[in-house]
């Protein structure tokens, strides 16, 4: 009997794209201009390209799908302030690859209000960007800065036919970044499913994990659930670390296997419509966790669940990672990995042995989704519509003057939290964490 398949949310429509680029028009004088790449295919080996996947700026702000696509805005414009230029309709190419958009399709499914195809570019810019003072684009993109410059150019060999180029270049990626931080309804809903599967999918691993498993199997199994409820496949590199391979925070290669006695640490979650869920979950391979790795185990998690306690509007990243470095010092204490007073320890800050990492990032179209984690030196207080992690993690050296029953054990507990106006939500539910509930799904009927 095949899995069950959940019911998914919505797309986000085109109304919502066209008010994002209205929203980041508003921002800007009326006479800037913006031009924004889109992703282009990337060769994988000879006439093999990777799967496609657009840029997360430019998807926020166009949703369209395909690749070699350039956006250009024109605030205040009266014959319509966005413009596209795309790849146009080709049966020939069509056949290969697949039906294109083209100029008509972008215009109708997407709400743009002009369309040309790339043939047209450089003409049509030298026409729309004269006049235009700053010209807003990402500085950091070479081959669109290139472009850029040479519209420029050639507009200032025009000048004394009346033509005005540019004055001036400025970085579009920080306002673009700080709109991307603040989800909308429809960008939760889909956080939340992203969020819904990748818990599904670990539970399915913890079904069916067994002694002699490899890794690489286990993260089939992952990324089957995956693929089987509608996401384009991982995030990000699932990783799935048995044993001492828990220790190495971005362990991808999943090669080895899965041990008796050990414990598996998966990170791992589903990209939908380009947004990342991003789970951590660490059980035993066998079913059952032994004294030491409960002991362990609970000091992560009650960190962990105080700090997701902690999210609210107001509250900082910060003073969230304050908090959970002080749980997990005061545990590391409590079972002798560490010695002295906690205040002491956490001054020295010998936690650092054991947790070398932050507790939260942002999320969304990335999964370390962007925009400024401090404003004017300090960390930013939470607001609704952010979208974090809370992921603190232990992970203990195989060094003679630790305790022999914990070296080499590393343990991390991730979850997807978004904030409220009440509080916060957390998208990854789904998934246990509690050590009854862990071994209780692990059983096996």
């Amino acid at each position: 009997m095949p899995p069950e398949t959940l019911s998914r949310p919505a797309p986000i429509g085109r109304d919502e794209f066209r008010e994002r680029r209205r929203s980041l028009m508003a921002s800007l004088p009326d006479d800037a201009a913006v031009l924004l790449p889109g992703a282009s295919l990337v060769t994988r080996s000879r006439d093999s390209e990777f799967a496609f996947r657009q840029d997360s700026d430019f998807h926020y702000l166009t949703g369209f799908p395909e690749p070699d696509a350039l956006l250009l805005l024109l605030p205040g414009r009266e014959q319509g302030v966005s413009v596209l230029f795309c790849q146009g309709r080709d049966p020939e190419m069509e056949t290969w690859t697949g039906r294109r958009l083209g100029t008509a399709g972008a215009k109708r499914e997407h709400g743009i209000d002009e369309a040309f195809v790339n043939d047209q570019r450089e003409a049509r810019l030298l026409e729309l960007l004269d006049g235009r003072v700053t010209l807003y684009l990402p500085l950091d993109d070479g081959e669109t800065l290139s472009l850029a410059e040479s519209i420029r150019a050639n507009l200032q060999d025009g000048a004394r036919r009346g033509a005005r180029p540019p004055l001036a270049f400025a970085d579009i990626a920080e306002r673009i970044h700080e709109q991307r931080l603040i989800k909308s309804v429809q960008e939760l809903a889909l956080m939340r499913h992203a969020g819904a599967v990748s818990a599904r999918a670990q539970c399915r691993a913890m079904r069916a994990v067994h002694p002699g498993l490899a890794e690489y199997q286990l993260q089939a199994e992952l990324e089957h659930e995956f693929r089987w409820q509608g996401g384009s496949g991982p995030a990000y590199a699932s990783i799935v670390a048995g044993g001492a391979n828990a220790r190495v925070l971005h362990y991808i290669e999943n090669a080895d296997t899965l041990r008796d006695g050990d414990l598996v640490l998966i990170d791992a979650g589903a990209e939908f419509d380009l947004y990342a869920g991003d789970i951590t979950r660490t059980f035993p391979v066998s079913g059952r966790f032994t004294e030491a790795q409960r002991a362990l185990y609970e000091v992560v998690l009650g960190a962990q669940q105080r700090a997701i306690e902690a999210v609210r509007p107001g509250t900082t990243l910060a003073a969230i990672h304050q908090g959970v470095v002080r749980d997990l010092t005061a545990g590391l204490i409590e079972l002798g990995l560490l010695s002295g007073e906690l205040d002491a320890c956490l001054e020295a800050g010998a936690y650092r042995r054991f947790y070398p990492h932050a507790t939260s990032h942002w999320l969304g179209l990335d999964v370390h989704d962007v925009g400024h984690y401090r404003r004017g030196g300090e960390s930013r207080p939470l607001v609704p519509g952010m979208v974090l992690t809370i992921e603190p993690g232990l992970y203990v050296p195989e060094d003679e003057d630790l305790p022999s029953a914990y070296r080499g054990l590393g343990i991390r507990i991730e979850d997807d939290v978004a904030v409220t106006e009440q509080g916060h939500e957390v998208l990854s539910i789904g998934v246990p964490k509690q050590v009854t509930e862990i071994e209780a799904l692990m059983v096996k009927k």
